[in-house]
């Protein structure tokens, strides 16, 4: 059955324009506009429309991105420790004088920095440069180890293993808030 738009008439064209369906009968093969109850007008027989199938869908896997999962990734960490100290990339970017893009194109993975760039951010950043270049599971195992040699945040870590799910995600974004300088009113 074949389907087209046509304009509903000609005069009726010329000062609406609508769009109605034609059709054509798969049993007397009349050529037709749809009507409401979907038979045709001649043989009274249902007007099936044609669907087209969907496309069939294939599953493709993505390969890992070299080096996603192992080995040095300063892009990573460059962003983990901007967001860390609360720097923009733009005041990164100012206490290493290089353009904001630079520094973009480093944490979007696009540019390695080079050896002397390294090391004015590992400056920029108050890091060593070997934290840079330590892998994303190392970091955060280090600056977890550097977090319970605080005493009060030992006592709260002790705390927060007794809590279950709901309570310690309400105590995190109380935490987080309070973290970022906002303030709760009640």
């Amino acid at each position: 059955m074949a389907t087209m738009m046509a304009p509903a008439g000609l005069a009726e064209a010329a000062k609406v324009d609508t769009q109605r369906e034609v059709l054509r009968c798969n049993h007397c093969r009349l050529v037709q506009f749809r009507t409401a109850s979907a038979a045709c007008r001649r043989c009274k027989q249902p007007m099936e429309i044609e669907k087209p199938a969907p496309p069939p869908v294939t599953l493709a896997l993505v390969p890992p991105a070299a080096g996603a999962s192992q080995g040095i990734q300063v892009a990573v960490a460059v962003r983990d420790l901007r967001h860390v100290r609360n720097l923009s990339q733009r005041q990164l970017a100012g206490r290493m004088n290089v353009p904001r893009t630079y520094i973009s194109k480093i944490e979007n993975g696009k540019a390695m920095p080079t050896l002397s760039s390294l090391n004015r951010l590992a400056q920029a950043l108050e890091v060593d440069i070997s934290a840079l270049l330590r892998d994303a599971n190392a970091r955060h195992t280090n600056e977890a180890s550097m977090l319970m040699t605080d005493p009060f945040l030992a006592e709260i870590a002790a705390y927060a293993a007794k809590l279950d799910t709901l309570q310690r995600s309400i105590f995190l974004n109380h935490v987080r808030e309070l973290a970022a300088g906002r303030r709760r009113t009640a």
